[in-house]
């Protein structure tokens, strides 16, 4: 069923985590312009969140929680479904990046990036899935990096957790496919949102120089994939890679 068949019959009910700014609140936009009714999910910039939410012509709830919580994501998908209904898009945004060499880092660091970024989209999906895999129609879009692809030095508990999300993709699309449930990995390259707009010049000028269209994506940019991923019913355990070129190397 292509997403203009879906359409029809019932608007989709989308959740984005982490779309308090960047590449969630483009995803977000992106999502309602396609049509569907968006959940827009932040941990602690409310405001952010809200300004997401402002932009959103469709249905939409806005909600909070920290995904690194069982407890609070059970807690949202009960909040969605009272407020917009059954979840049948959902993109694993929310992630934390603590960047130091592993022989200096902080075990508490690299533990908190793992539970976030792994264990809570793990959380996310384990939460939603249910009713999807019921449906037998659903689209899960888990958001990765270039850095769980191909090393990058100062980022091992970043990396592992894009990596181990990577692989948590493939084997849940081949465990959803039966039912019709396509489960993708989206890999933005080098974007500037606030998660990276905090690197000094220096580093933000090293990472120019290794993308091959030479220069720096758009959150917006990344955002156009998930048209892709939603009309496309044969593609599942994939991993799209929409930066530059960077991972070509």
């Amino acid at each position: 069923m292509n997403i203009a068949q879906k359409q029809a019959d019932s608007p989709h009910i989308a959740l984005v985590t982490g779309a308090s700014g960047g590449l969630g609140r483009a995803m977000a936009i992106e999502l309602d312009r396609l049509g569907c009714r968006v959940a827009v999910h932040y941990n602690s910039s409310r405001d952010g969140a809200e300004k997401t939410a402002a932009d959103l012509h469709n249905p939409h709830c806005v909600l909070g929680g920290d995904i690194s919580s069982w407890e609070q994501v059970q807690r949202m998908q009960q909040e969605v479904t009272e407020q917009l209904g059954v979840v049948d898009v959902l993109v694993n945004n929310s992630g934390v990046r603590k960047d130091a060499l592993m022989a200096m880092q902080n075990p508490d660091d690299w533990a908190q990036v793992i539970q976030t970024n792994l264990v809570g989209s793990f959380h996310v999906a384990r939460a939603f899935l249910p009713a999807m895999l019921k449906a037998r129609w659903g689209r899960v879009v888990n958001v990765v990096s270039p850095s769980g692809i191909v090393a990058t030095p100062g980022q091992t508990a970043y990396s592992a957790s894009k990596a181990g999300l990577i692989g948590m993709t493939r084997t849940l699309a081949v465990e959803c496919a039966r039912r019709g449930v396509t489960v993708n990995a989206l890999s933005p390259g080098f974007v500037i949102t606030g998660m990276t707009e905090s690197l000094s010049d220096s580093v933000k000028d090293g990472m120019r120089t290794r993308i091959p269209l030479g220069r720096y994506g758009t959150p917006e940019e990344v955002a156009e994939v998930l048209g892709m991923f939603l009309g496309a019913d044969y593609m599942t355990g994939q991993v799209v890679s929409v930066d530059g070129g960077v991972t070509l190397g």
